[in-house]
């Protein structure tokens, strides 16, 4: 296999990716940018890059993708250095070679039926939150709002949102970025930041659902991204509301593209319960399915 040649028929594609820039943030995070001008070109919001960390470390480790910029031809990813290989990978700088294998797995499939959607990021995965706000800002068929929750300071210069009477006026915080786009943002979290609801993000989901019309809900659709009891939240909100929910899933892996089956959970089917892979057969799966009532 060649380093930069396609896979699984031009759509997953292997590649030697130079670190453009690594920077650090509060709460032991990092924002890293690679070259990797293929995997740019096919990623779509909820799919991952399974990437080497350090020449010592072969195991691949699976990051969401943040950002992309297909005329520049970069990736990026936020994360935090938990391991020894993540740990290696946040000491590089720019020029250093990492290898990238992506993009991989089925990404967020809107409903054009339903132009109010509501996307809900918590911690690590904020991340897909961020790429489907950039690949959607200009799509008129969708109004986004995004919430997000994180027990950490927020990796982004922040602002002040515009005032919306859906939610408590004490969340006022929002991504400045978000705001660049004319995407509606608002932030939550435990710790008490300035600015933030204090709480969980999906009790700030349910503020903003309890002031939608039956008309106005009837038109949302939810997304969601986070560490699991944050995603069981997200669907029994989704349930309680009687509103679609997609939600990626976020699991220990070691191929990244199918082979082992080591990332596999219960999923209900059509067809009843069924093992599904999240690298390959997600990592975006009908929440109701995942977290069935």
């Amino acid at each position: 296999m060649q380093s930069g040649g396609p896979l699984n028929r031009n759509t997953i594609f292997l590649e030697d990716a130079e670190i453009v820039s690594q920077n650090s943030f509060s709460g032991n995070q990092f924002i890293l940018r690679v070259h990797s001008p293929r995997c740019a070109a096919q990623a779509k919001p909820g799919s991952f890059a399974h990437i080497t960390c350090d020449a010592d470390f072969p195991m691949r480790r699976p990051l969401s993708i943040m950002r992309t910029n297909t005329t520049q031809g970069w990736l990026e990813f936020l994360y935090k250095p938990v391991g020894q290989g993540l740990t290696k990978l946040s000491k590089h700088s720019k020029g250093y070679s990492i290898s990238v294998l992506g993009p991989i797995g089925n990404g967020f499939d809107l409903d054009v039926n339903k132009p109010n959607v509501l996307a809900i990021g918590g911690g690590v995965g904020i991340p897909p939150m961020v790429f489907l706000s950039e690949r959607y800002r200009l799509d008129d068929r969708f109004r986004l709002l995004v919430l997000m929750g994180s027990r950490v300071p927020f990796p982004f210069e922040l602002t002040t949102g515009k005032k919306l009477e859906e939610f408590p006026s004490s969340a006022k915080s929002s991504l400045s970025l978000m705001e660049s786009w004319g995407v509606v943002s608002r932030l939550a979290s435990e710790a008490e930041y300035p600015g933030c609801f204090q709480g969980f993000v999906t009790e700030l989901a349910d503020h903003w659902l309890k002031k939608q019309s039956p008309k106005q809900i009837a038109q949302v659709q939810i997304v969601g991204c986070g560490p699991s009891t944050m995603l069981k939240a997200t669907a029994e909100l989704a349930r309680a509301y009687k509103i679609p929910c997609q939600i990626a899933l976020e699991e220990f892996m070691a191929c990244g593209v199918g082979g082992c089956a080591g990332c596999t959970v219960l999923v209900e089917t059509d067809n009843g319960p069924a093992m599904k892979r999240v690298c390959v057969d997600g990592p975006v799966f009908d929440a109701h399915q995942v977290y069935p009532a």
